[in-house]
């Protein structure tokens, strides 16, 4: 079960309502870095968790946080409508750049939710969970989230860059403060399950002599010319899980030049294509149209 109040987790205050900053802020809410993200992340992490019971409900307990911070962002997004234009003529008449507000504002914080936040990005877009990682591997997981609270927290530092509203500033300087508490917790939790070296490759628990270990640590270059690949920490010096030594070298195709079976009749493909040889190409050899020219006349031109 979850439980509320009425109280906010931190105060929430604007002294100068900012329509455009509200837009903005929809990011925060709804976005693939936003707190939505995280919160459905880190729930149906803890939902799916299997193994000691202290991981579950540390993911729990973070995730319940991240509903308080998109009441907090969608509390802010309505206060910086508040006062916002609501007709062209307003805007104009309030704006000496003529219409700048509402240019800059999302149209559907009036026409859709009455000057209040929506669960969606700054462009608009509805968060869609197409970031939400959770993979049933609790080191893996654990990793997805030290990324998605790096990025939240990239985000938060250039929301508070963007505007100079103190109340906005102070809501954000703590939010930027629980996206490094949360990176740091995460990464405690790799520690407490060994650490990152004894938790690698993930997952650990597949045989690593049934995996072709000649390409286990080897980084592969892609130059045409054959030149070695970049080089540094990722080339030389002992594997991150310690198991071994990383080397480098420019990769060379180790397989054959993909041939594929002619169509079945009945898959909706041309005659052409069904025809003899039609695997090697160039053999495919177009009937002729009945009028001896046309477009057939002019594939089979290019074709020859």
């Amino acid at each position: 079960m979850y439980y509320t109040d009425k109280l906010l987790q931190y105060p929430v205050r604007v002294e100068k309502p900012d329509p455009v900053f509200a837009r903005a802020l929809q990011q925060a809410i709804g976005g693939v870095e936003g707190e939505i993200r995280v919160c459905l992340q880190y729930f149906f992490q803890a939902w799916g968790a299997r193994g000691p019971a202290k991981y579950r409900d540390m993911l729990l307990t973070t995730a319940t946080e991240e509903i308080s911070h998109i009441e907090m962002l969608a509390t802010a997004v309505a206060l910086n409508l508040e006062g916002a234009p609501l007709s062209i003529q307003e805007d104009i008449s309030n704006d000496t750049a003529g219409g700048s507000v509402l240019n800059g504002m999302d149209m559907r914080h009036v026409l859709s939710a009455g000057l209040a936040a929506l669960p969606s990005d700054a462009n608009g877009v509805p968060f869609d969970t197409s970031h939400v990682y959770a993979s049933g591997n609790l080191a893996a997981d654990m990793i997805a989230n030290v990324t998605a609270e790096s990025t939240g927290r990239v985000l938060a530092t250039r929301l508070y860059n963007m505007t100079d509203d103190p109340g906005m500033k102070d809501m954000l300087s703590y939010l930027i403060a629980r996206d490094t508490m949360h990176q740091q917790q995460w990464l405690a939790a790799i520690e407490d399950m060994g650490g990152l070296a004894a938790n690698l490759p993930i997952p650990n628990s597949f045989p690593q002599e049934q995996e072709n270990q000649e390409f286990s640590r080897v980084f592969l270059g892609f130059n045409k010319d054959g030149s070695p690949p970049p080089q540094g920490r990722w080339t030389q010096g002992p594997s991150m899980d310690g198991q071994g030594e990383f080397t480098s070298r420019a990769m060379e195709p180790l397989g054959q030049e993909p041939k594929l079976a002619p169509p079945r009749p009945d898959a909706g493909a041309q005659t052409q294509q069904m025809a003899e040889g039609s695997t090697t190409p160039g053999s495919v050899k177009p009937r002729k149209a009945k009028d001896g020219g046309g477009l057939m006349d002019t594939v089979k031109h290019a074709l020859d």
